[in-house]
């Protein structure tokens, strides 16, 4: 018998693959302890490891962009900036299907984002003109990964809707990789190609901590930018937490995640599929199917055993599976819901007969994909909403990257004399209720 998917009851789940433990309880696994020590020469949270490598890019700029790249990365960059004929050059060499690929998800990212509404508007229907001025953020920057594999459909998905936005300057930082040493420039060719279809301005070979120390800080190569977007690993997550308010951030994205709600009519091999393409991100990623059939979760248990041999990266898959993932038997479709809301998962994927009679009922999540032939993985490249989603149960309150995530929404006011005196006599009865005085006699002054 081949790997065997792990199986809990409703309340076995709750207590473990659907327990969200908080940030400040993490506990890096031993392996990345042992890396941190080696790398600093003592034991250090991976908190303290970010912040020393923070204030040291805020401190030292490039020269210490080139220690931690060659320490962190193996390799040595004299320069950072991608030449901008690179990115064309590499678009130009791309296979014919690819580059129509990526151009075929850039459209449909571009024309989703487009629908956004992000308008200024102004109105007189309380007394002299009133408003919101929306106007694009000047600089922003993407950080794309680049360390297990190349992400170009990061690249689209950060950078469209910040064009979309009008975004002056959109700068993209992405991690150099050994397998592209003897390159020009250390990086994917596909990532760079993405870049020149997004329309990106600047592009920088530099990831990890000390990327977003040099995007939020500056550096003599990179110049400082307004926010900062794109998911990356504990420690760049880290280092937007850090940097946040000098910057803008997007979120703190964690491992990614993926719940499938299904009944007896699901494709036990679409669905088994579902659950090995979101394993394979990552060991820390969660992929869960949450089912009241006995029967499906059986289909899908003899699916994944035919399938997951096949997978390039099947250990990443099964290491994922058998610590983060599994099937849930519920007691009906009700508690699979409430157990999918109380998770609040990035991915939510409806695999039901009568899946829109469910949508109404989804309260937390980042995405949902109604239906079997909504799956997620076309959410990764190309459906057209953004795959750059809240992780962690903070689908609560966040929401997935959008147009508004790039512009500042200013409040205007233009009062006439006489509205202006209508609301001077409350104001300052406010403003002595709150004990400022001067508040109350500027107000008192039109009256």
């Amino acid at each position: 018998m081949g790997f065997v998917l792990p199986r809990y009851t409703a309340e076995q789940a709750r207590r473990t693959i659907l327990r969200r433990i908080p940030w400040e309880d993490w506990e890096a696994p031993p392996s990345l302890q042992e890396g941190i020590a080696r790398l600093f020469g003592e034991a250090l949270t991976p908190w303290e490891a970010t912040a020393r490598i923070v204030r040291d890019v805020r401190r030292r700029g490039d020269a210490a962009l080139r220690d931690w790249t060659r320490r962190l990365d193996g390799l040595e960059l004299t320069t950072f900036r991608v030449p901008p004929e690179t990115l064309r050059q590499a678009l130009e060499a791309l296979p014919a299907s690819l580059r129509k690929a990526l151009e075929h998800a850039a459209r449909r990212i571009e024309a989703f984002h487009r629908a956004q509404p992000i308008t200024s508007w102004l109105t007189q229907d309380l007394g002299g003109t009133l408003g919101q001025l929306v106007r694009p953020l000047e600089r922003v920057g993407c950080y794309v990964p680049g360390g297990s594999a190349p992400l170009p459909s990061t690249v689209l998905m950060s950078a469209i809707p910040a064009r979309v936005a009008g975004v002056e300057r959109v700068v993209v930082v992405t991690p150099p990789h050994r397998t592209f040493a003897q390159e020009a420039v250390p990086v994917s060719p596909v990532l760079l190609a993405a870049c020149a279809v997004a329309g990106v301005d600047e592009v920088y070979t530099v990831g990890g901590a000390q990327a977003i120390a040099a995007l939020a800080y500056g550096t003599e190569s990179i110049p400082r930018v307004d926010k900062i977007v794109g998911p990356g690993n504990i420690f760049v997550t880290l280092a937007k937490k850090m940097v946040v308010g000098t910057v803008g951030i997007d979120g703190l994205a964690g491992p990614t995640e993926t719940l499938i709600v299904a009944d007896d009519t699901a494709r036990a091999d679409w669905v088994a599929a579902d659950l090995l393409a979101q394993a394979e991100h990552d060991p820390l990623a969660a992929a869960i199917l949450l089912t009241p059939s006995e029967g499906l979760i059986r289909r899908v248990q003899e699916a994944v055993e035919a399938q997951l041999p096949q997978r390039k990266r099947r250990d990443v898959i099964a290491a994922s599976l058998q610590h983060r993932g599994g099937a849930v038997l519920t007691r009906d479709l009700e508690e699979a819901l409430d157990l999918a809301n109380a998770y609040a998962p990035e991915h939510l994927a409806l695999a039901v007969q009568d899946p829109w009679a469910w949508v109404p009922k989804v309260r937390h999540a980042g995405c949902v994909f109604v239906g079997e032939h909504a799956f997620e993985v076309l959410g990764d490249y190309l459906a057209g909403p953004n795959h750059i989603l809240p992780t962690g149960g903070t689908a609560r309150f966040a929401s997935g990257l959008h147009v508004g995530d790039f512009v500042k929404w200013m409040g205007l006011v233009a009062l006439d004399p006489a509205t202006a005196r209508n609301l001077a006599g409350d104001a300052a009865i406010l403003a002595d209720a709150e004990g400022l005085d001067a508040h109350g006699y500027a107000a008192r002054l039109r009256q």
